[in-house]
């Protein structure tokens, strides 16, 4: 193989990656629920390959016509490299997890999911394919990895690749190396984990965003009996401000001292700040700005029978908003 075959070839295993960044993007967060440990689950995921792809361009280069199956035989070329790809990145991201869970252990007050804001393409790549980003846009709420927290890793991997990406038993097996039997019992196990704390429902997108504004009106406003008629009788409110920012260091549970939580914080808070209706993880939600930086993310999720706020998430340290801008539009 020449020089410029070589450099071809590498060409050629750049664009497969890039092909298919949304959809590690999309995988690996939702089995860590952080950009930036995402974002390096990927970058593992690219040196992986390239070694691949570099070893596999060398074989081909020094083949001989009489190369057995010994130690010199060719690397064998990689038929499905999306499958290939997403096994990496699996394995990668549950490497990661135990570095996760280290640093939770001394996390300060309620620990939530990075948020991301799903209501632009801006920031992805010109070359994944449209399905692929609309995974990132789609796939999991933010309500929902709260809940997949609570899995075991394997669990979760289980779950997100069976559950939202829609993988079957028997590829998730050849991802993970286990049995298909041992795989459909860890997905009926994180299946019945997660659905039994949240049930299989996602608001209708109009719903959510009309529940949304009156819900900020109402808070902006300390209107005190429209937050009451807005949230369930049992609500709960999380804020993760990672001792960076003032935030409750425990779940604030039950419709009236949320709706007091709420109010008292904006009155204390919003002087100077602009609110911005926006898509996060996929849900209508309403993201912050203290002049062009974020401030804080709040999303709502809403009970499937009531229709109320059963459940806040506010987010407001900054190492977890650093992926947030402001958009000139700032509508939905």
């Amino acid at each position: 193989m020449s020089d410029d075959q070589v450099h071809t070839s590498a060409d050629t295993a750049t664009q497969v990656f890039l092909d298919h960044r949304e959809l590690l993007f999309a995988v690996a967060y939702n089995m860590l629920g952080t950009v930036a440990d995402t974002e390096d689950v990927l970058q593992e995921t690219w040196l992986s390959w390239a070694a691949r792809a570099g070893r596999a361009g060398r074989s081909t280069a020094t083949e001989s016509p009489h190369a057995g199956s010994g130690p010199s035989a060719p690397i064998p070329v990689i038929e499905n490299p999306r499958a290939y790809l997403v096994r990496i990145a699996v394995n990668h991201a549950l490497a990661r997890r135990a570095s996760i869970s280290r640093r939770r252990e001394t996390y300060i007050g309620p620990w939530l999911p990075e948020p991301v804001v799903t209501d632009s393409g801006a920031d992805s790549p010109g070359t994944a394919d449209a399905s692929d980003h609309a995974l990132r846009t789609e796939s999991v709420s933010l309500a929902l990895l709260v809940v997949l927290e609570t899995l075991s890793p394997l669990e979760r991997a289980v779950f997100v690749l069976n559950e939202v990406f829609g993988y079957a038993h028997t590829e998730i097996a050849d991802i993970l190396d286990r049995s298909p039997s041992a795989v459909r019992k860890i997905a009926h196990r994180a299946r019945g984990h997660v659905h039994a704390r949240r049930p299989r429902y996602r608001t209708h997108p109009r719903v959510q965003r009309q529940v949304t504004e009156q819900f900020v009106a109402a808070t902006l406003g300390g209107d005190i009996r429209s937050l009451m008629e807005i949230l369930a009788p049992d609500a709960t409110m999380w804020t993760d401000g990672g001792g960076r920012t003032r935030s409750a260091v425990r779940p604030i549970r039950g419709r009236d001292k949320v709706a007091r939580a709420l109010t008292g914080y904006a009155s204390r808070s919003t002087t100077g700040l602009e609110f911005q209706h926006r898509s996060v993880n996929g849900d209508a939600s309403v993201v912050v700005f203290e002049g062009d930086s974020p401030y804080a993310v709040m999303v709502m999720d809403l009970d499937p029978d009531s229709g109320q706020v059963s459940g806040v998430y506010l987010v407001t340290n900054p190492d977890k908003l650093s992926g947030v801008h402001l958009d000139d539009a700032g509508a939905f």
